[in-house]
């Protein structure tokens, strides 16, 4: 690990065109697991101009039959899930307006030869949802032990989007992103290099274009500035930081009539900021028997309690599946040359700790619930436990993990 260097993260906002199509998906999962907590889902969003398009494959009680036949009201429920989403956003541009949007649903029954081999049934365990490799990672930089470039990229756009919300920067409009370079001296984060934020914008409070108006675009760029500073430690940001502000000038036409937005694009996002590896599938759209999303969140939580645990400063955890059986074929852990424990002693431990096929992870995380909507935005990981909410950030396992590495 290098010493010293400069490292970039960056983030989007909830009205971000793939943002929205990640919490219009996860509206849908929650939605579906509130009928029935064994539903099986995989819900894939379109957005663009005036058009959201929903698919994907799904199976539940109360939700659609094995003939593709939906229970009654259900229809009207996902439209008035994704609506809602899409309200709760702000989306109320003639390009794209949650009450005006054309819909198109178009999810249908799952595979009956994934069920199959994924369904619990006599002596089989519950296989896992496809094959794959799942991450976890956590890192001392930040109280939350997350990449300190991507916890800050994510705090200053959720304050834009919380100013927005509650009126006290009405000129901003749904759709941000931000970027934040730090510049780390023996491995710790000292300094601010330089950050972005390109943010949508009411009309005339740009740069550049017919109708830029300098007040208002300095009412913009002095907020943003205020937010930079309130977020970033103090000393931070330094007159040798470089700060650009909606550097194309003008930024009027966004969210999905700007650009088409899909679920899953926005992994570096949802996870670590580059900081760490990710697997190759999306978190977003998918109930917990994919792997994809509870195998990523038990592999966060373990790695955050190692770090918890004070085992090691910096700590990545890899798990890989193949489709239909319980047990991980893999678990690796790599602790960085921080570690104060063999990680050969932490590969044997920690799935004696947590039982890792999906059912296990399922059970012991409680994710058998309608909690994925609030995932959607800002980050699955480094969030705040609330209930059974972000289960997978407590640290709970911390005395256990020190017991066990000490018998």
């Amino acid at each position: 690990m290098r010493k010293s260097f400069l490292f970039t993260s960056e983030s989007v906002s909830e009205g971000h065109p793939d943002k929205v199509a990640d919490q219009i998906s996860d509206s849908i999962v929650d939605l579906f697991l509130g009928k029935d907590a064994q539903a099986r889902i995989a819900c894939e969003t379109l957005t663009t101009t005036n058009k959201v398009v929903i698919a994907g494959e799904i199976r539940g009680e109360g939700i659609m039959d094995t003939a593709g036949n939906w229970a009654p009201g259900v229809e009207a429920e996902i439209e008035k899930a994704v609506r809602d989403t899409v309200k709760r956003i702000g989306y109320e541009q003639d390009g794209f307006h949650w009450e005006t949007f054309d819909f198109s649903n178009n999810l249908h029954p799952q595979s009956a030869h994934i069920a199959m081999g994924v369904d619990e049934s006599g002596n089989k365990d519950e296989g896992a949802g496809d094959q794959g490799i799942m991450f976890g990672y956590a890192t001392d930089e930040t109280p939350g032990l997350m990449p300190a470039t991507l916890y800050y990229s994510h705090k200053i756009l959720e304050r834009l989007a919380a100013d927005r919300h509650s009126g006290a920067a009405p000129f901003l409009e749904p759709d941000a992103k931000s970027q934040v370079t730090l510049q780390y001296e023996n491995e710790v984060p000292v300094r601010a290099t330089a950050l972005v934020v390109s943010t949508q914008h009411a009309a005339g409070y740009c740069e550049k274009g017919d109708n830029a108006d300098p007040a208002k675009y300095a009412v913009l760029r002095d907020y943003v500035m205020e937010a930079f500073r309130d977020i970033l430690p103090h000393g931070f940001i330094t007159d040798e930081t470089k700060v650009y502000i909606n550097p194309t000038g003008q930024f009027e036409i966004g969210g999905p009539d700007g650009d088409a937005g899909l679920t899953g694009r926005k992994i570096i996002v949802d996870t670590y900021g580059g900081a760490a590896p990710h697997g190759g599938g999306a978190f977003s759209g998918k109930d917990p028997t994919k792997v994809d999303r509870s195998a990523a969140y038990v592999a966060r939580y373990l790695a955050k309690n190692v770090v918890a645990a004070g085992l090691a400063r910096r700590c990545t955890i890899q798990l890989s599946y193949a489709i239909g059986i319980a047990e991980p074929l893999s678990v690796y852990v790599d602790t960085h040359g921080t570690g104060t424990v063999d990680e050969a002693t932490l590969e044997t431990v920690l799935p004696q700790l947590v039982r890792l096929t999906p059912k296990g992870i399922r059970e012991h995380l409680k994710l058998n619930a309608p909690i994925y909507a609030k995932t959607a935005a800002y980050g699955h990981f480094g969030r705040e436990p609330e209930g059974d909410l972000f289960t997978w950030e407590k640290t709970d396992l911390v005395d256990k993990l020190k017991a066990a590495v000490a018998a």
